[in-house]
């Protein structure tokens, strides 16, 4: 898919669709013009109240006469002195996915002629997440990405930046909605190293022996009852000033988790190829961050193994020693994912980080909390933890931080180990695997985000299809900005 600028008046573009926005109450310019042109068939919907310019609301308007295009989708953008980032990226997204049931040469945007580039560059992102869908796999697709984008009244570096960041919340997509069978611990390493080799990245790749030398003892434990070798990548953005401490980005890459001894049910399983979003979102993110060259110093390590079930993976009861010398009682074999980043956060304390962010989908239990649209937050340095709040409002992407209070803390402590892997009850799953990981990262600036509600959906929205939503991915470009200021 193509986007170009266009300074082509809405009245004069010829194509397959043009897509123009509505505020609550009022029209966009852009959309005023066109009312003009098709006999005010916009103002006599607004007064039947079939169009209303809420958030991401669509109308689609026939073979409009007097223009050339075979309909007009009109796009609520809510009340104009509320538009936000959030907003345009929807809306856009909301778009192109309603345009993408069939395959469409020349598409026009005319959401609004005055925007400042940043919300357009949200727009253009939205855009090319919208028509983007999971059907990887099917023989005929479902979904299809517009030829070609005119985007009218911006300019050329406006969109690259856009189409940069779309293309890298498109790349965590695709990553999560490939199954196990085609992603896997070595397969995500090498799109580690693709993504290296195009923003000419220092890599490194662990291989299982280089993770034995290492005394990578809690990721090896996860991997041992999986045919496929565990790894883990790391990769340096230096894009800052030469000595800066970098930002350090951990992300959980299970590739596939079966729960091991302790099973899952089959229900359970299906989406457990989603379980390496953590891995993905830090991926995608390190490619906006690269592609857009942020002056930012940033450091990106991916825990990859599989969690399976064999005659050799390890076994509830067992007492594995990670990385840092901590030894850990194995109570649930379905608590893996902590058990990968303990080693993994541990290699990140090498880096010497100024901060560490953590993303992985580790607990149903900040589900029950938060839902299936927000992260929940968790941190041992408040003012680190208010900056990423700051980055997600931005951005629209919902997070919200849950306590680390002592006593959660106290629920992981083991009578056999230094600590255990999961906490004494059912209750506050989310915080005392938060509590177990700040085991890991000593006195170090750190927030985790649990994104096993966002990270998925199974069922569509209007702006983006079912399986992987990309989320985390703006938000983090946002707080390496915000570093770089």
């Amino acid at each position: 898919m193509k986007i170009l600028p266009s300074e082509l008046a809405i009245r004069d573009f010829e194509g397959d669709a043009v897509v123009v926005g509505i505020y609550e109450g009022e029209l966009s310019p852009t959309a005023d013009q066109l009312d003009n042109v098709i006999g005010g068939a916009i103002s006599r919907l607004i007064s039947a109240e079939e169009i209303t310019g809420k958030a991401g609301s669509l109308t689609t308007i026939l073979a409009p006469a007097g223009l050339g295009v075979l309909q007009v989708i009109a796009v609520g953008l809510g009340e104009k002195e509320k538009l936000d980032y959030n907003t345009v990226y929807r809306a856009a997204a909301s778009a192109t996915k309603a345009l993408s049931s069939k395959q469409r040469s020349k598409v026009g945007f005319y959401l609004d002629d005055f925007w400042p580039s940043d919300l357009t560059q949200q727009a253009i992102a939205g855009a090319c997440v919208g028509c983007q869908g999971q059907d990887l796999y099917q023989a005929k697709k479902s979904s299809y990405q517009p030829e070609l984008i005119e985007w009218f009244g911006v300019e050329e570096a406006t969109i690259e930046t856009g189409i940069a960041l779309g293309n890298s919340i498109n790349l965590t997509r695709s990553l999560v909605n490939r199954p196990a069978a085609d992603i896997y611990p070595i397969s995500f390493a090498d799109e580690v190293a693709v993504v290296a080799e195009a923003y000419d990245l220092e890599i490194e790749i662990w291989d299982q022996k280089k993770l034995e030398e290492e005394k990578c003892g809690s990721l090896l434990a996860v991997s041992q009852g999986s045919d496929q070798p565990p790894r883990l990548a790391i990769v340096r953005y230096n894009g800052g000033k030469s000595g800066d401490a970098p930002l350090a980005l951990v992300g959980k890459g299970v590739t596939f988790d079966s729960g091991g001894l302790s099973l899952k049910p089959s229900e359970g399983m299906k989406t457990m190829k989603c379980d390496m979003g953590g891995a993905a979102t830090v991926l995608g993110a390190i490619k906006a961050i690269a592609a857009l060259k942020v002056p930012v110093n940033v450091v990106g390590l991916f825990g990859l193994a599989e969690n399976m079930v064999s005659g050799n993976c390890y076994k509830l009861g067992d007492v594995l020693t990670a990385r840092s010398g901590k030894t850990i009682e194995v109570l649930n074999t379905d608590a893996e994912g902590r058990l990968v980043l303990a080693d993994v956060l541990n290699v990140a304390l090498d880096e010497k980080p100024a901060c560490i962010i953590d993303l992985a989908t580790l607990t149903g239990a900040c589900v029950v909390a938060l839902g299936e649209e927000v992260a929940g937050l968790m941190t041992n340095d408040q003012p680190w933890c208010d900056a990423i709040s700051a980055a997600s409002a931005k951005t629209g992407e919902q997070m919200w931080q849950l306590p680390m209070y002592p006593e959660f803390g106290k629920q992981i402590r083991s009578k056999v180990a230094d600590i255990k892997n999961i906490g004494a009850g059912r209750w506050g799953g989310a915080m005392t695997a938060a509590k177990f990981l700040e085991e890991f990262v000593d006195e170090t600036t750190w927030t985790h985000i649990d994104i096993a509600g966002p990270a998925f959906a199974d069922s569509p929205k209007a702006w983006v299809d079912a399986g992987a939503s990309g989320f985390g991915v703006r938000t983090l470009l946002e707080v390496a900005r915000n570093l770089a200021k």
